[in-house]
């Protein structure tokens, strides 16, 4: 077994100090002050894209699961939803810690769980929504945090995972890891092919609707806009102007990607009927 020189705190301390990575710290949402990342987070595209994937909260429940410093729980609990944050990593700087003391600035009421996805302490059908941003690709056991979203999920609830690590073989994955800025120090990232997530969401009774690839949408390109995605084909392919590339012609390069650890979202519900599992 490979011993890493630090946790994860240590690893996203140690980039936040690094002059050449505050671009990549700020992308991260590693930045701080904690409330104004957060807030930069709420007004980004990557959240505009999700936010349209959830739909309207009128007050209903989301599970924010690996909420990590808690942007995104900030974001659900100021849209309207009632949230509870998932997160086994009690530290200050990007775990439990950061979004209790986030969530206390804001005055957001969010309930905070320090446990593993895996074992989810809810009852059955809890949540109309469960939502994770690069939290699946972590899962010690993919197929048991699968089983346990579906159980909490709601009859017709929503499940979203966005920015998950995608490989086109398991042989791509040392190729990832070697690419990745912080795996070398604490050693906790990881990946699956298309057909190991589908498969699990399939065993978790979760009924797939969309499998975003890394060009099908903001949620994946951001801080990138589609704008800018559209810019960067028009000068490829010299389009006069990037409103004239079509939408299909980005996402079929988005399907043509085989980088390792391309961001892929994946968009659900839990189908009526199917109990609490």
């Amino acid at each position: 077994m490979t011993d890493y020189p630090m946790n994860w705190e240590g690893a996203v301390s140690w980039l936040r100090h690094q002059p050449d990575k505050q671009q990549l710290v700020r992308d991260c949402y590693y930045d701080d002050p904690l409330l104004k990342a957060a807030e930069r987070f709420r007004e980004s595209v990557e959240w505009a894209a999700i936010r349209a994937e959830l739909g309207e909260a009128r007050g209903r429940r989301a599970l924010d699961l690996g909420a990590g410093r808690g942007i995104a729980a900030y974001a659900l609990a100021k849209d309207g939803w009632e949230v509870t944050a998932l997160e086994p990593d009690p530290s200050d700087l990007v775990g439990a810690g950061a979004i209790s003391a986030l969530m206390a600035e804001a005055e957001l009421s969010v309930e905070i769980v320090t446990e593993w996805g895996e074992s989810l302490p809810f009852a059955d059908a809890s949540f109309d929504a469960v939502h994770c941003r690069q939290a699946l690709h972590h899962a010690a056991d993919l197929n048991q945090m699968l089983v346990e979203i579906g159980r909490v999920l709601k009859p017709d609830g929503l499940f979203i995972a966005t920015r998950e690590h995608v490989l086109s073989k398991r042989e791509d994955l040392d190729a990832f890891l070697k690419s990745h800025p912080l795996h070398h120090l604490y050693g906790g990232e990881n990946a699956f092919t298309l057909d190991e997530y589908r498969d699990a969401i399939a065993t978790a009774g979760i009924v797939l609707d969309k499998c975003l690839n890394p060009l099908a949408s903001e949620i994946n390109t951001s801080p990138r806009t589609r704008h800018e995605i559209k810019g960067g084909i028009a000068s490829r392919f010299r389009f006069p102007f990037p409103s004239l590339v079509p939408d299909w012609l980005v996402a079929w390069l988005g399907s043509r990607s085989d980088a390792p650890g391309r961001p892929y979202t994946f968009v659900g519900h839990k189908p009526r009927g199917s109990g609490g599992r």
